[in-house]
């Protein structure tokens, strides 16, 4: 059985449509199709188009091919197993307006690789996975510095003087001041009625006043604060100066709230390049919310230490001097994330700065040799290059104002010359 193939593509389309090669199909019972064309014979059953192509007409579900009208191009397919029937059509535009061609629904499948078993779950590419966020240090919202209530030293003075003032009387109710010492205060004569139960009540009054008084008087300076508690539980800030009176019970802390500024010792680091080195800071802080940064955490000081630290290992850092803006844009990063680790304990950090950056022990000796390399190439690029333009200078006035004629040969050797007697001469200068 012989198999022919019909075209209806004018002149016009692309050869690519014509050739045995092309989007034809072959089949067995195809008919020639009622457009004036010419048939073309094409490849054997051997080399047929696959079984994927199918010809021109043909629809959707069968192998018969389905006459076009006349007159106008006959639809074409490309069928694809991975994805769907695309119409030739779509691939050329310049073409006239081709037959509608139904489609059948799109079915995505995925070809078997090989030695894949038949009904293999493929696996898929696990998408990756965000690094958590750093949690966030949080403290009991319940330490939150608020003002103490305190009254003014005169009142703490003036009951102390009450008290005192009480011990006296009861003592001279009792009988038990001295016959001078009540002719020197000019105190009544009083047989005294002795040490009674009463008597004992008064002195308890008297002196109790007495201490309380002077016992809660307290001097508050500029640049400190008290944080007071009574019985392990938070009453309160003071942060006013002056003499005050204080409640004697409560315990006081003392916390420095003044502008701060801290020098670290060497601290490891690295630069860029993963070299160990050693890095001292200057920290300029202070305490923002007293009592955070005294119930808040065991010691604020320490903390911030650990806060420095910390970011040190994760900010690369460059030796001063190597890299302009460097410690800069090490600076700035370093006080953001020591502010942020820092707030929540009550401390305000304004900036962290490196003051001194060196190579670590272990790695001096290695990297000073290779920096005194690097300027001695430095160095001798700089001299090559003054060389080179020296001689092309002196050569070339020697040769735009007419002073010497010279060849190739004899320009090589000038140009020798002057090399090695600038370089000799630029030697003895240095040394």
């Amino acid at each position: 059985m012989s198999t022919n193939t019909t075209s209806s593509t004018p002149s016009s389309t692309p050869s690519s449509l014509t050739s045995p090669s092309s989007l034809t199909t072959a089949e067995s019972s195809a008919e020639p199709s009622t457009a004036p064309s010419a048939a073309v014979p094409v490849a054997s059953p051997a080399t047929a188009a696959p079984a994927g192509f199918r010809g021109a007409g043909a629809a959707p579900g069968s192998a018969d091919p389905v006459a076009a009208p006349a007159g106008s191009r006959p639809g074409r397919l490309i069928h694809n197993e991975a994805t769907t029937e695309i119409p030739v059509h779509l691939l050329f535009r310049d073409d006239p307006a081709p037959a509608p061609v139904p489609l059948r629904p799109a079915v995505v499948t995925r070809r078997q690789g090989p030695g894949e078993a038949p009904g293999a779950v493929r696996p898929r590419n696990r998408r990756p996975v965000n690094a958590r966020p750093r949690p966030v240090p949080s403290v009991d919202p319940e330490l939150t510095e608020r003002p103490a209530r305190v009254l003014p030293g005169a009142v703490g003075v003036a009951a102390g003087l009450c008290g005192v003032a009480g011990c006296a009387a009861t003592s001279w109710w009792a009988g038990l001041v001295p016959p001078l010492a009540a002719q020197a205060l000019a105190l009544p004569v009083y047989a005294g009625a002795g040490l009674g139960p009463a008597q004992w009540a008064a002195y308890a009054a008297a002196g109790a006043l007495g201490m309380f008084g002077f016992g809660g008087l307290a001097r508050g300076r500029t640049g400190r604060a008290w944080v007071l508690g009574l019985f392990g539980r938070y009453r309160g800030t003071v942060r006013r100066t002056g003499l005050m009176w204080v409640n004697p019970l409560l315990l006081r802390r003392r916390v420095d709230v003044r502008l701060r500024h801290w020098r670290s010792e060497p601290m490891p680091a690295a630069d860029g390049n993963g070299v160990a080195l050693r890095v001292v800071t200057l920290v300029v802080w202070r305490v923002r919310d007293t009592v955070r940064a005294t119930l808040g955490v065991e010691d604020h000081e320490t903390y911030l230490r650990e806060c420095v630290e910390a970011a040190l290992a994760r900010v690369p850092v460059e030796p001063l001097g190597t890299v302009r803006g460097s410690a800069d844009v090490a600076g700035d990063t370093l006080t953001r994330l020591v502010a942020a680790d820092a707030a929540p304990v009550g401390l305000e950090v304004f900036s962290v700065r490196p003051v001194r950056v060196e190579y670590a022990p272990e790695v001096a000796a290695a990297m000073h040799r290779r920096r005194i390399a690097a300027l001695d190439a430095a160095q001798r690029a700089s001299v090559l290059t003054s060389v080179v333009d020296s001689v092309e200078d002196t050569v070339t006035r020697l040769t735009m104002r007419g002073l010497v004629e010279l060849d190739d040969y004899e320009r090589k050797v000038l140009v020798k010359d002057l090399t090695v007697a600038f370089c000799a001469g630029r030697g003895d200068t240095g040394a």
